[in-house]
């Protein structure tokens, strides 16, 4: 790809950090719509926006449309993973939470490890671009299954049982107030978590 664009390094470094810099500014935002109106529409059309500009991506030229499909990339990505919180945090009690986003991540980081299976043979065959146009079409397939089946809460899903409702009736039921931005800010594990994920991410 950089050598179809004829990018160099330091124009490969922007392609990558315009994403995760939009990726970024727009986590928190995203999540909030997720709390706002449900992790179900968000994280559909968080899906159907990564398929368009995958797509996109496709199409580009020359690396100006590349730096500006990849900054518009990340600004409807962002929110996967505060929406995915929102699914756990309302489908199972706190004793479970953690196991449950652990198979969240771990399944997150099996896509990416298995991806270059897929990834390669289609390069190797058809170049770059093919790679993008068939992944592309993965998410409209995934979201429509996603939107008819999933729901935002049990009490909201037919086929549950009596005791998952009585389990998670609670988990719903919580009013929603303003983010304690103060409290956050002077909380050394929301600080730990911050480390962690810069340590991680950074590159």
């Amino acid at each position: 790809m950089q050598d179809a664009l004829h990018i160099g390094p330091v124009g490969w470094g922007w392609v990558n950090g315009v994403l995760t810099l939009a990726y970024g500014l727009f986590e928190i935002p995203t999540g909030t719509l997720g709390d706002r109106f449900g992790p179900r529409k968000i994280l559909t059309r968080i899906v159907l926006w990564w398929s368009a500009f995958t797509a996109m991506t496709a199409l580009v030229t020359g690396l100006g449309p590349l730096l500006a499909i990849r900054f518009l990339f990340g600004i409807g990505e962002a929110g996967a993973y505060p929406n995915a919180s929102i699914v756990v945090a309302r489908w199972f009690p706190v004793e479970d939470r953690g196991r449950a986003f652990g198979f969240f991540l771990m399944a997150a980081q099996l896509g990416g490890a298995s991806a270059p299976l897929l990834v390669v043979p289609l390069q190797s065959h058809f170049g770059w671009r093919a790679s993008f146009f068939v992944f592309s079409l993965l998410g409209p397939l995934w979201g429509f299954f996603w939107y008819r089946w999933f729901r935002d809460s049990p009490a909201e899903k037919s086929g549950a049982s009596p005791a998952e409702l009585a389990e998670t009736a609670s988990l719903n039921t919580v009013a929603h107030t303003a983010m304690p931005w103060t409290f956050a800010l002077r909380n050394w594990n929301v600080w730990a978590i911050v480390a962690i994920c810069f340590c991680c991410l950074y590159t």
